[in-house]
C-alpha cells in the first residue's frame, strides 16, 4: 500500500481519434518537464497515469497548472483484491468529516471479479458495518469514494481541480500583444489553455512610460510562464512612432493609427520568428478603439489570423479570470503603458478605413516599423 498521485487528463483528449496519441504524448512530456527537478516515478496502469514521489505537495502544485490536466487526485494504491479495496474505502472515508457517502467503481481490468456495481455495494456495506455514524446518499453525498480497478487497485476521495484545456504547444503559436493591463494576460492564458504556444510583445514609450511599467510586464510574463513553462518577451520601443503620429496625423485618429502600428509590429515579429497568429486582449465596445469599425480598421494591416478570446466577455468576467490566474494584483499596479498616454480627448469611434489609410500615408511606415524591430529588447 502506498500513496500516489492520479493525473486525469481532459475528456476532450479522448475525442481526438487517430491523433489522441500525439496529444497524450505532448501532455506527458509537459508534465515531466514541470517536475523534472523533483524526484518521482511515473507509472501507467491500463490507460491511467500515476506519479509516485516523496514530494507529493510540490508535484501536485506543479501538475495542476499543466494545460490538459483536468484533475489531480491523491490515491492509495493497494493489491487488487476485494478485501483490500473495502478496507481502504473505509479508511478513506474516515479521513474526512463526511456524514454521507457513496462509492463509485471503475473496473478497467475486466479479469477482476466481481463487477463494478458489486464492488461498490460491498465497499458501501463494509463501511456501514464499521461506522454507524455515516449513511449512504447516492444523489448528493458529502463524500464520494472512488475505486479504480486496474492491474492494481486505487482508492481515493481527495480530488483537486486542475486547469484543464489542451496540451500546451499542440495548436500552433501566437504573438500576444501584452500591455500592463488586466485584459491581455487573461487573453494569453486563454489561448495557452487551448494548446497555443505564446510569445509576447510589449510596446514601451520611454521616457513617457517608466521602467516600472516595463518591469510590471515582465512580472506578468513570469506569471504566465508558470502555466506555459517558457515564454519570450519582446519589448519594442514605441516612442518615435507615437511622436510621429502626434506630429503629422489628426488628434482624433491617434489611437486607431497607433493600434494599426501595433498590429504591424506584432505581425512583423511573428513573421521573423515563425509565429502563426496574433492575439489581443480586446473586448468589443470596451474602449473607443474596440468598436466594430475600429477592429476592422486595425485588422486591415494584419497578414495572419488575429484572435480575441475576450471579445464577448465583460470586465467583471475578465477580472474574475485574472484573479484566478494571479495576474490581477500585478495588472492594477499604477504604472501607465503606452496605450494610456497621449489619449485624445475625443477619439474617433467609427473610423473609415479609406480615411485612416490617407491620414497615415504621411508617415514612413516601413522605416518606423523596421527601426522599432531593430531596437527592441528580448527577454527569454
Amino acid at each position: 500500500m502506498r500513496k500516489v498521485i492520479l493525473v486525469k487528463f481532459a475528456p476532450e483528449i479522448f475525442l481526438k481519434g487517430l491523433n489522441r496519441g500525439k496529444f497524450e504524448k505532448k501532455l506527458k512530456d509537459n508534465i515531466k518537464n514541470v517536475i523534472k527537478d523533483l524526484n518521482y516515478e511515473f507509472v501507467e496502469d491500463l490507460g491511467r497515469w500515476f506519479i509516485y514521489s516523496e514530494q507529493m505537495e510540490q508535484i501536485i502544485e506543479k501538475v495542476k497548472n499543466v494545460f490538459g490536466v483536468m484533475e489531480v487526485c491523491v490515491v492509495t494504491q493497494v493489491e487488487a483484491s476485494l478485501d483490500n479495496i473495502v478496507k481502504q474505502a473505509l479508511l478513506e472515508l474516515q479521513e474526512t468529516s463526511a456524514k454521507t457517502f457513496k462509492v463509485e467503481t471503475n473496473r478497467a481490468n475486466k479479469n477482476f471479479s466481481p463487477g463494478s456495481m458489486e464492488v461498490s455495494r460491498k465497499a458501501g456495506s463494509y463501511i456501514l458495518q464499521n461506522n454507524t455514524e455515516v449513511s449512504v446518499d447516492v444523489h448528493k453525498p458529502e463524500c464520494t469514494i472512488n475505486v479504480e480497478i486496474r492491474n492494481m487497485a486505487y482508492i481515493y476521495a481527495k480530488r483537486i481541480k486542475a486547469v484543464g484545456g489542451l496540451p500546451y504547444g499542440m495548436n500552433g503559436s501566437t504573438m500576444l500583444m501584452l500591455s500592463g493591463g488586466i485584459d491581455s494576460p487573461v487573453a494569453g492564458y486563454m489561448m495557452a489553455r487551448r494548446g497555443v504556444e505564446l510569445s509576447a510583445v510589449y510596446y514601451h514609450s520611454h521616457p513617457y512610460t517608466s521602467e516600472r511599467a516595463k518591469d510590471k510586464v515582465k512580472q506578468l510574463t513570469n506569471i504566465l510562464k508558470e502555466y506555459t513553462g517558457k515564454l519570450t518577451l519582446y519589448v519594442v520601443p514605441f516612442t518615435e512612432i507615437q511622436m510621429q503620429i502626434i506630429e503629422k496625423c489628426r488628434e482624433d485618429e491617434l489611437t486607431i493609427i497607433m493600434r494599426r502600428f501595433m498590429m504591424r509590429l506584432a505581425c512583423a515579429l511573428a513573421e521573423k520568428y515563425g509565429v502563426n497568429s496574433v492575439t489581443t486582449g480586446e473586448s468589443i465596445g470596451q474602449v473607443a478603439s474596440q468598436t466594430m469599425e475600429g477592429l476592422i480598421v486595425s485588422d486591415d494591416v494584419s497578414d495572419r489570423p488575429v484572435f480575441r478570446p475576450l471579445i464577448a466577455m465583460d470586465k467583471v468576467d475578465i477580472i474574475d479570470v485574472s484573479r484566478k490566474i494571479d495576474t490581477y494584483e500585478t495588472s492594477i499596479l499604477p504604472y501607465e503603458d503606452c496605450c494610456t498616454i497621449f489619449v485624445p480627448k475625443h477619439p474617433k469611434t467609427k473610423p473609415r478605413l479609406i480615411e485612416i489609410i490617407k491620414s497615415e500615408s504621411v508617415l514612413d511606415i516601413d522605416k518606423l516599423v523596421e527601426k522599432a524591430i531593430t531596437d527592441m529588447e528580448i527577454y527569454k
